[in-house]
Formats: C-alpha cells, sequence, structure tokens
C-alpha cells in the first residue's frame, strides 16, 4: 500500500518532440524507452519481426512510435503517438508528433497540454524552417519550456564548433518566441550518446542528458496557483432520504487554490456563497489546488449546472460575449466569417461566429498578413462572438481558462482550436526568459 502510494507522488512531466522530417524524433523516444527498460517483450519480438521482414540489420526503434502501417512503409510520422515510461524519480507521458507542414494541427494537437517540448535539429542541417514553425508553435502554445536537441552528431564527428553554431543561430532566433526556459543538447538517438548516459564522445558538453535533464527540470510553478477556477463538470445530487440535502459541485481544479470558508462567486450567474466542504474521494479536506479532482459543496442552494465556474470573488475572470482570439484552423474547409459553429471551452460550450480575421501569421517569417480566411493548418488572430457569456482568463496567463476548441455545426467534426485573449494583446514575449543554453 505504501510503495503505490508513493508512485502516485511521483510527478508527471508531459512533453512532445517536434521538428523536421527524418530528424530522429521517433528514434529519440525509441532510444529512451529502450534505455530506461519500459519496452515490453511482445513489443521487441514485433520490432525483430519488422527488422527480418524489411531485411534491416538492426532494430529500427521509430517502430515503437510509428504505429501506422503507412509510417513505417514511408519512414515517417503521420499521426501523434503517445508513450509512457518512467523513472525513479518521475514519470512521463510524451506525445511524437509529425514533422511535414501538412500534419501541423497534429503537432498542435500533441504539443497542446504539454509543459516542455523537445525541438529536434540535424546537426548537418541546423536550424531549417521546420525548426522555426515548430518552435514558434511551441511559443504559441504557452509552453514553457523547451529543449532544442541537435540530433546526429556522429555525423559530424561530435564536432564542439558545429553544435555551437547552431546553439547562437537558434538563440538569434528564439528572441521572438515567448517561452520562459530553452535548453540545448548535443545528442546521438541511433546510439544513445547524451540521451540517457553521458556520451564520451563529446566530453566538452558539460551539461546533464537528455533524461537527466527531463528528470530534473522544475515545472511544479508551471501551474497557475494564483487565479482559483474551478469549471463545474457535473451536479451530484444523490436520489435517496439519507443524501436529500447534499448537493456538490464536482470537476477538476483548472488553477489556483480553493479553501473551506472562502467566498466565491458561481459565474454567468454572477450569484455569491461561501465553501461549505471540499470532498477528494470521499473525504473531507481543507485546501485544494490544481489539478485535483474534488467535490465543492456550497453554503447557499444556487442554481448551478454544468458549464458554469466557481471563482473567488476577489479574482474573478473576463466574462464577455466578444472575445479575441488566436486560431488554428485543422479542417480541409477554409472557416467562414460569420458561419455558426460550436466552441467548447473548458465544460460549457455555446454557438460562436467569427465576426473579423485581424490578420493570418506567415509561419516561416512570423509576419503578419492580411487575409480573408484561414485554411488548413493555417494561424491567425480572430475576434469572435458567442450566444452565451465565455468566462475565461488570457491564455498566456492561465493556459487551462484561456484553450478553446471549434466544433462544426452539421458534421460535429473538430475545425480549430484556439487561446483566448485579453483584448487588444499580442504574443506576449517575457523579459526574464531563462537561456540556459
Amino acid at each position: 500500500m505504501e510503495e503505490r502510494r508513493q508512485e502516485k507522488e511521483i510527478e508527471l512531466l508531459r512533453f512532445s518532440t517536434c521538428g523536421s522530417v527524418d530528424d530522429g524524433k521517433s528514434t529519440l523516444i525509441g532510444r529512451l524507452l529502450q534505455d530506461t527498460e519500459s519496452i515490453f517483450e511482445d513489443q521487441l519480438a514485433a520490432l525483430e519481426r519488422t527488422r527480418v521482414m524489411r531485411g534491416e540489420a538492426d532494430v529500427n526503434l521509430a517502430n515503437l512510435t510509428d504505429g501506422l502501417k503507412a509510417e513505417r512503409e514511408q519512414g515517417i510520422t503521420i499521426d501523434v503517438a503517445y508513450r509512457y515510461f518512467a523513472t525513479p524519480k518521475r514519470r512521463f507521458i510524451v506525445a511524437d508528433t509529425p514533422g511535414h507542414i501538412q500534419y501541423t494541427r497534429n503537432m498542435v494537437t500533441g504539443a497542446s497540454n504539454v509543459t516542455l517540448a523537445l525541438i529536434l535539429v540535424d546537426a548537418r542541417k541546423g536550424v531549417v524552417e521546420q525548426t522555426r514553425r515548430h518552435s514558434y508553435l511551441a511559443s504559441l502554445l504557452g509552453i514553457p519550456h523547451l529543449v532544442l536537441c541537435v540530433n546526429k552528431m556522429d555525423l559530424v564527428d561530435f564536432s564542439e564548433e558545429v553544435f555551437e553554431n547552431i546553439r547562437l543561430d537558434f538563440t538569434a532566433f528564439s528572441t521572438q518566441l515567448s517561452i520562459k526556459h530553452i535548453s540545448c543538447i548535443p545528442l546521438s538517438a541511433l546510439d544513445g550518446d547524451n540521451v540517457v548516459e553521458r556520451s564520451k564522445n563529446m566530453p566538452w558538453y558539460k551539461g546533464e542528458p537528455l533524461l537527466g535533464f527531463l528528470e530534473d527540470v522544475y515545472i511544479a510553478s508551471d501551474w497557475n496557483l494564483r487565479d482559483a477556477r474551478f469549471p463545474v463538470q457535473w451536479i451530484i445530487r444523490p436520489q435517496s432520504e439519507e443524501y436529500r440535502d447534499y448537493r456538490a459541485c464536482a470537476g477538476q481544479i483548472a488553477s489556483g487554490v480553493f479553501r473551506v470558508g472562502e467566498k466565491v462567486m458561481v459565474l454567468p450567474s454572477g450569484k455569491c456563497s461561501r465553501i461549505k466542504s471540499i470532498e477528494l474521494m470521499g473525504k473531507s479536506i481543507k485546501t485544494a489546488r490544481a489539478p485535483m479532482s474534488v467535490a465543492i459543496l456550497l453554503d447557499d442552494e444556487i442554481d448551478i449546472s454544468r458549464g458554469d465556474l466557481i471563482a473567488p470573488v476577489d479574482d474573478l475572470p473576463n466574462i464577455a460575449k466578444e472575445a479575441e482570439a488566436y486560431l488554428c484552423w485543422m479542417h480541409e474547409t477554409p472557416m467562414q466569417m460569420g458561419k455558426r459553429y460550436w466552441i467548447k471551452h473548458t465544460a460549457h460550450s455555446t454557438k460562436v461566429a467569427f465576426t473579423q480575421l485581424q490578420y493570418r501569421v506567415n509561419i516561416e517569417s512570423l509576419e503578419e498578413e492580411s487575409a480573408s480566411t484561414l485554411r488548413l493548418n493555417e494561424i491567425g488572430k480572430v475576434n469572435l462572438r458567442t450566444a452565451s457569456p465565455l468566462t475565461y482568463d488570457d491564455y498566456y496567463r492561465n493556459r487551462h481558462l484561456g484553450g478553446f476548441i471549434v466544433i462544426d455545426e452539421h458534421s460535429h467534426a473538430t475545425v480549430g482550436a484556439g487561446m483566448l485573449l485579453e483584448p487588444n494583446k499580442t504574443l506576449p514575449v517575457p523579459e526574464d526568459v531563462d537561456y540556459s543554453i
């Protein structure tokens, strides 16, 4: 029992791999899984069968994540693949995202809920267009930590000069990004240099190997613990005489800390009450913080339903039917101005229409361009209007209360994903960036 309790307390880090085609993203994940002994026997057997069938001399670790037949045949990543592994220090969920331009939407999907992004670069090619594109997307998504992995160092004779030139090139570009912590690691995923163990081939590199960095990077402060936000997902009202006065709001705390006795407001109704009690797995607790899933009971009988939001009366989010947002379009049918869509924001869904496309982002140059619509994989800044009010925070203050998806009214397909902004706000560039590279 004690071992299981300790295992639950081990911190979880979600990260993604990004980069250009054939930079070794899938191979790197395969190497991490192999060297942390996270590959099952049946997976090893499947890799061996694939090696024999394709006549390869060595097992291809990329096949651990490239699960689609088309991916294995072409040697590329098409869909997002999720893998889990753990060490005594930390648990990990990694999203292997595609490198092709036409799969930008897949990259956005895979990286939408991570706190760290690995951007892979081929040491022979250096910083290329896709490096800049994926780094910008990581910045746009508000990912706080980025690691530039200069891969295939074995193909440039483990040259410190090559690595240093790439590091300086990326450092100059990264001044345009909104990422708080940037690191740079030279490695060879194929041979395992600086992946789990420090490489003897690069004695000039004094930093940690990749796994050591992933285990030690500080992520506790990445959660917004200032702004308490509780999206109501369900109302618990047992139909029994014993619990006839019991009525609790259940959900996951999106950010901040809630305390028993605290005065709160239910939005968008504006009704106020105090927190009577907080329950976690049937037990009462005095305080609860993100990302705990709890049940909150209020002193007063207030009309609350799924999609409402509970917040402290002295720290309220924005409440509006009109807002600005960055929008990534994810469907073959272009965005139509004025057309009715559904917007899903936390547990709240309502009708939405886009009233203005302020500009489209040229991801190659990061310049703002005039445009009349957004097409598949394009990103722009839009004005939107909803049928019922949104209760939201600026995405770059609170990712969990600023993100949303757009759903087609008729096909119910997810056609877009976006980040809500304060009025007249642009992508922030922090002044206190930690360039530990």
